[in-house]
């Protein structure tokens, strides 16, 4: 189920990313980041009064020169109007309103989105600068004060932005899967769909980063529906030369926001890189489906183990999801082509799993005795309860007596147990973990 996704916009040093990271900090895990996953930091997932949604920093591009600064702007601002539910627009209070502001605001205002104006660099709400009052003037409502730096007034702004939240955001089709094909550029991505719809319905060029926007095609298959979300490429920020570039990686966010399955590809030719496990990252986090799919492999030359090899290879620079299977396939050569429509089905089932909170305890039980759990300074943690509490990803939820007891090492040997006797292939797990007394507060 999608969630509400928030874009953040406004002018360079205006302290989006501040406020990004701040609002990130301060949200209630459900579990914390998996070590091995590094990854650009320019969307996260964050919860407020039991409203999750995505959190998109649109900033982060410091412009060659002043004079590109409004067409930066309005690249930010179109993609915010093209990505996002709310827009949060930021601006700077100590600077004052500026004819970029001016611009930006206009577009907004013609957008019919829900917009909240925040003016930051505010320490001291009771006491506003006189040109506060000139931000009415962009005719966007009651400007909020806030400082990021000292997160001062945020609950006033993340209440202004649940309140905006259209309906039904959570109510897609339940027989249609959505496949959100993510990767570099020129791996092979729009080919891919071209063939598993049979029909060139994307533009395909041997050019890296043709394509900008993110592309929905709905289309059946055996009697099931499918949309297909062909995404931009997504470059090495060394590389990211172009704003409308990192715009790409934006819109490729969205998109792993939107869907139930990603499929990462991977060129054969160049192996696992730095840029696929961040990219991996993304969908790994969101608690999406992953189905690694390496393309061009009719380039590699075979041996009797070439195939065993280079998986273990993508299995151990992917270490953080080695619950992904993996196909290999040659757009070029038409190999393959139908497994990955296959393996995209069979993870979806997987995600929907739901395990008995019989058997789960059961399964606990066991593992417990096996392998006794960690303790400190002679207290030792108790596992009362455990059930699954949602699907979509899974996520299960333990009554402990200790959470700081629960060790990363022995979740993972839980999450170990749980697949090997339930499966969960191709889909991340999620847990949490609450004392005795605790509220539940497990929706996801």
């Amino acid at each position: 189920m999608s969630k509400p996704i928030v874009a953040i916009v406004g002018r360079p040093n205006v302290g989006k990313s501040t406020f990004f990271n701040k609002i990130l900090g301060k949200r209630i895990s459900i579990v914390e980041d998996t070590p091995g996953v590094t990854r650009d930091r320019i969307y996260g997932e964050a919860e407020w009064l039991g409203k999750h949604f995505a959190l998109i920093d649109t900033g982060g591009i410091e412009p060659d020169s002043k004079d590109i600064i409004l067409s930066q702007m309005r690249e930010q601002a179109q993609i915010a109007m093209e990505t996002s539910d709310v827009i949060l627009f930021l601006v700077d209070g100590k600077e004052g309103l500026t004819a970029a502001d001016r611009e930006v605001g206009e577009m907004l205002m013609r957008t019919g989105r829900p917009v909240v104006l925040v003016v930051n660099k505010i320490d001291n709400p009771r006491n506003l600068p006189v040109d506060f009052y000139d931000f009415y003037e962009l005719g966007l409502g009651e400007p909020m004060a806030i400082s990021a730096a000292n997160m001062l007034g945020f609950g006033d702004v993340l209440d202004e932005i649940v309140k905006n939240f259209p309906d039904g955001l959570e109510t897609d089709e339940e027989d249609t899967t959505k496949i959100a094909v993510i990767g570099k550029p020129n791996v092979g991505k729009s080919s891919l769909i071209n063939e598993l719809l049979g029909e060139n319905r994307v533009i395909v060029s041997p050019i890296a980063g043709t394509t900008r926007d993110s592309i929905d095609t709905p289309f059946e298959k055996n009697g099931r529906k499918y949309i297909l979300i062909d995404t931009a490429g997504i470059r090495r920020k060394s590389k990211v030369n172009e704003d409308i570039e990192r715009f790409s990686v934006i819109r490729a966010v969205a998109a792993v926001e939107r869907c139930d399955v990603a499929l990462l590809m991977i060129d054969a030719a160049e192996g696992v890189t730095e840029q696929d496990k961040k990219i991996a990252g993304v969908a790994h986090e969101a608690g999406k489906g992953i189905v690694v799919v390496v393309n061009k492999w009719d380039l590699i030359e075979k041996e009797t183990n070439t195939m065993r090899d280079f998986e273990k290879t993508i299995r151990n620079e992917l270490i953080f999801m080695t619950y992904a299977p993996i196909v290999f396939i040659s757009v070029l050569e038409h190999q393959r082509i139908q497994k990955v429509i296959e393996t995209a089905d069979y993870v979806q089932e997987k995600r929907s799993l739901r395990v008995s909170t019989g058997q789960l305890n059961a399964l606990i039980a066991d593992a417990t005795m096996m392998k006794p759990t960690p303790g400190d300074k002679g207290k030792h943690l108790k596992i009362y309860y455990a059930a699954q509490v949602g699907t979509r990803p899974p996520l299960f939820s333990f009554q402990i007596n200790k959470r700081d007891l629960m060790h990363f090492s022995y979740a993972r040997y839980l999450e170990n147990r749980i697949r090997e006797s339930f499966g969960f292939e191709g889909t991340s797990i999620k847990f949490v973990f609450r004392e005795k007394g605790e509220r539940d507060n497990s929706d996801f």
